[in-house]
């Protein structure tokens, strides 16, 4: 079986007709700190790039650094001192080789490959979206909401049963770093927590009204996300993993759907300083699939997102991140990646997994999450690699291949859409926020859980399950995929299923 190859890999396109959203975020102006001293000359066709400058944290960006990037052709947009990271956007294409030279600059790399803004894409397709006389028809036992019925995935992690016994608490907040979230949508409404929600994609936060917000030609994908985690229990449409506590939108993504690394740093920073429990990360850092730390470049975004979500972690973050859709194995010696850079011209390159990282999925300290389907194996498109899938949770398939029980009817996964309505969406990026809900739900249990122990719960009451072996998952009488490991740990499903039960009562 052949793995899909789109650019926008935490939700996908599959058999069963579901297109794959692509995010079409809005950027916000932003003002550029002018650094001292006169700029190097450049070209007049030369064209902007966004840079990271890693320094040592904790001490404020020294003049002499600032004075080097005015000196480089750079202006400053942002410094995150406390991890030692400055945004600059500069039209030097030498920006990053000379300062990289300066005292005090450990790392220093461009974001993107593209100029800015950069080069338009095109939309990729929308979710399977209820019509409102599907909407209307929706019947469901007394106790649950009405579209609850179609959501499998609930049982598929006990998370009815959970709900019976707890909702979760408005104390803790999952932040949603993503396309951004529609917060007036009537399920995430009473959820919503205004105060952790911002736009990042300049690299700077943006805490206008609304500035979280997709608009209308603006990928839904962070919208389903939220929705999955923190759909209210309010009798109007369907349920979350985690429907008492709070969500929040983190908005990353750039007019074109591209999540650059200042954005994701912004957003990991603010999270950290905005109280918040959980991050859910359904997305990789563009351009690059897997980032090499022998490229002086890419190194730099290591450092910066490890950074980031390091800091965010030790502020009391738990961090999730979806694992992606290309059946790839990420504990294999070498994977072909056919996509990077995405934002220029792409081109097959060999790379060895353990020295390439997916960022933020393979970063220490995140919990990576692998998808199954409404049968409960590993969805057709799912990474996995032991060692690397921590977790497994539903995050859809085609129905074709794993179709569920009635009165379910689709094998994707339902959430909360922009404008008030509903659809489906596969990948594992649905994946992800099952997980998060459930960590979420694992805090509310214990209040005063640092990370460690969160995960660490998260793992322990997951429901082991053994390689799937044979793994044909399209029945071609040819081998999809490879499982290694024990009942107890494998590449497939980690540490297991996750499991919303224990969570609220062990």
């Amino acid at each position: 079986m052949t793995a899909p190859h789109a650019r926008y890999r935490r939700a996908v396109a599959i058999p069963a007709g579901m297109a794959m959203a692509t995010a079409l975020a809005f950027l916000p102006n932003t003002t550029a700190t002018a650094a001292e001293d006169a700029p190097a000359a450049v070209s007049a066709d030369a064209t902007p790039l966004s840079y990271v400058v890693n320094v040592k944290p904790g001490q404020g960006t020294s003049a002499s650094v600032k004075k080097a990037v005015g000196k480089a052709g750079g202006t400053i947009v942002t410094s995150y001192d406390q991890i030692g990271v400055i945004v600059v956007h500069s039209s030097n294409p030498d920006f990053a080789k000379s300062i990289r030279k300066v005292r005090g600059v450990q790392s220093a790399g461009a974001t993107r490959t593209a100029p800015l803004p950069s080069a338009a894409t095109t939309d990729l397709g929308t979710p399977k979206a209820l019509s409102a006389a599907e909407v209307a028809r929706a019947e469901a036992p007394a106790g649950q909401d009405p579209l609850e019925p179609q959501q499998w995935d609930l049982p598929a992690i006990k998370a009815d049963k959970a709900h019976e016994k707890s909702l979760g608490s408005k104390k803790v907040t999952v932040a949603v770093i993503d396309t951004g979230v529609d917060d007036t949508h009537p399920d995430i409404a009473p959820n919503f927590d205004r105060a952790a929600s911002v736009n990042c994609v300049s690299g700077k936060p943006d805490t206008a009204d609304g500035a979280w917000r997709p608009g209308a030609a603006e990928s839904p994908h962070g919208t389903h996300v939220a929705g999955e985690i923190a759909a209210a229990k309010n009798g109007v449409g369907m349920t979350g993993v985690a429907p008492g506590v709070k969500v929040s939108g983190i908005k990353v993504s750039n007019p074109d759907g591209f999540f650059y690394t200042e954005a994701v740093v912004c957003g990991f920073v603010w999270a950290a300083e905005h109280g918040v429990d959980v991050t859910n990360n359904s997305y990789y850092t563009d351009p690059w699939y897997f980032n090499c730390k022998d490229d002086p470049d890419q190194k730099a975004l290591v450092e910066a997102v490890t950074r980031a979500s390091r800091y965010a972690e030790k502020k009391g973050a738990v961090n999730v991140a979806a694992a992606g859709n290309e059946n790839y194995d990420l504990a294999s010696d070498e994977i072909t990646d056919p996509s990077s850079p995405n934002d220029t011209t792409p081109g097959d390159r060999v790379v060895d997994p353990s020295k390439c990282l997916d960022i933020p999925t393979q970063l220490p300290g995140v919990v990576t999450v692998a998808a199954t389907g409404a049968k409960g194996i590993k969805s057709s498109f799912s990474n996995y690699g032991l060692g690397v899938a921590d977790i497994a949770a539903p995050g859809g398939d085609s129905t074709s291949y794993q179709k569920p029980e009635p009165p379910a009817t689709s094998g994707l996964i339902l959430g909360t859409l922009p404008g008030g309505k509903w659809g489906y969406m596969a990948g594992t990026s649905m994946a992800s926020p099952h997980v998060a809900g459930v960590a979420a739900l694992i805090k509310s249990t214990h209040p005063y859980a640092p990370p460690a122990l969160v995960k660490a719960l998260l793992y322990a009451e997951a429901d082991a399950k053994a390689c799937t072996d044979p793994y044909d998952i399209d029945a071609d009488g040819k081998v999809d995929a490879v499982c290694e490991g024990t009942k107890n740990r494998n590449g497939f499903y980690g540490w297991g299923i996750a499991d919303a039960l224990d969570a609220v009562t062990k």
